[in-house]
């Protein structure tokens, strides 16, 4: 039987990922091929222990739980929700889910789209591995989602 963390307080729900080492390289969009190595560095963000926590953004918090409720209604198993915001600047949170066949996958991409869509008047930026349905990402700007298979 999977495993879910639904239902447990959001504390719980929410974890700090733990990876280490500072967060380097330049800004999206800008091209080190384009600029002197002085204007890299000074685009270079400092490391996540250098940084203040950076408060929590009710909104994106509660669209994560929505992403992560949309996907217990298909029965994803292991839904994980990782606060990245202090540790990566690709997202605030990361909401992983399992899924067990690549119909079940891509019913879960599509529920949590419908479940954004219809609460918060948001599409995912972009979606990938929709086709194949083993994986598929979706990028929220500040949440990325990650449903998936099990490795066999």
């Amino acid at each position: 039987m999977a495993e879910k963390t639904i239902g447990t307080s959001p504390d719980e729900l929410f974890s700090q990922q733990a990876l280490t080492g500072p967060k380097t390289g330049p800004k999206t969009g800008m091209n080190p091929a384009d600029s002197h190595p002085e204007q890299i560095a000074d685009e270079i963000r400092p490391s996540a222990a250098d940084t203040p926590k950076m408060p929590v953004d009710e909104a994106t918090k509660a669209l994560a739980m929505a992403i992560a409720n949309a996907a217990d209604d298909r029965k994803g198993g292991n839904i994980t929700i990782l606060q990245t915001g202090d540790v990566s600047y690709l997202a605030d949170y990361f909401v992983i889910v399992t899924g067990f066949s690549s119909v079940q996958v891509r019913a879960i991409a599509n529920a949590v789209a419908s479940a954004t869509e219809e609460k918060f008047g948001r599409l995912p930026l972009r979606t990938e591995g929709m086709s194949e349905g083993r994986w598929v990402l979706q990028d929220y700007g500040e949440i990325l989602v990650h449903v998936f298979m099990p490795d066999d």
